[in-house]
């Protein structure tokens, strides 16, 4: 007889609900609302997702998972290809090319945009964002093979295009003639 009893109960609280919802929406706002639901779906698993908790961090007192790049990364000299701002650079290193880490060398302009990278510095064990802006107008840099550089640390796909070291950035410039890249610090990256 309690089961009778419960199941009343159910079937009335259910019923009090489908009402109430009736009141306040009509039919039309419902289905769009449900075919919204039902067209956003299956483009969910591609949105881009930040899988912190797949990464441990040394401030909960976990051991990091480096990259092959950060177990191998230098703070000395920044014309080297494992130098730690160049963690996501694609291309010559501008300081080999006679600009500097930041600088385009004379006669190259820099691009008006950028991508950017998160990387490690090994001196102070913190992540900087960097900012990849390359330096066009002339034919590319005849660097030594020191100076050509293929990181590509975190790169994510093409859907982010702003993180994707594949492009020639040189958007904006008066021609889209590549010379070579530089890396600016643009500040410290929040702990996740």
């Amino acid at each position: 007889m309690n089961s009778n009893r419960t199941a009343d109960t159910a079937a009335t609280l259910a019923e009090r609900l489908s009402r109430r919802l009736a009141r306040r929406t009509s039919r039309r706002s419902l289905l769009t609302r449900l075919g919204a639901a039902l067209v956003a779906a299956p483009v969910l698993p591609l949105l881009p997702v930040t899988r912190a908790e797949a990464e441990d961090h040394p401030a909960g007192g976990k051991s990091r998972q480096l990259t092959d790049f950060e177990k191998n990364s230098q703070s000395k000299d920044p014309t080297k290809c494992n130098y730690w701002r160049h963690c996501a650079i694609d291309g010559v290193i501008c300081g080999a090319c006679g600009g500097g880490i930041h600088t385009c060398p004379p006669g190259a302009q820099p691009a008006l945009t950028s991508w950017i990278g998160t990387c490690l510095n090994p001196d102070d064990d913190r992540y900087y964002l960097v900012a990849y802006r390359d330096c066009c107008g002339k034919d590319l840099c005849g660097a030594a093979q020191d100076g050509l550089c293929f990181s590509n640390d975190r790169e994510l796909p093409v859907y982010r295009p702003q993180s994707n070291n594949d492009t020639i950035w040189c958007f904006g410039s008066s021609t889209m003639v590549y010379h070579c890249t530089t890396s600016a610090l643009i500040g410290v990256a929040t702990e996740k």
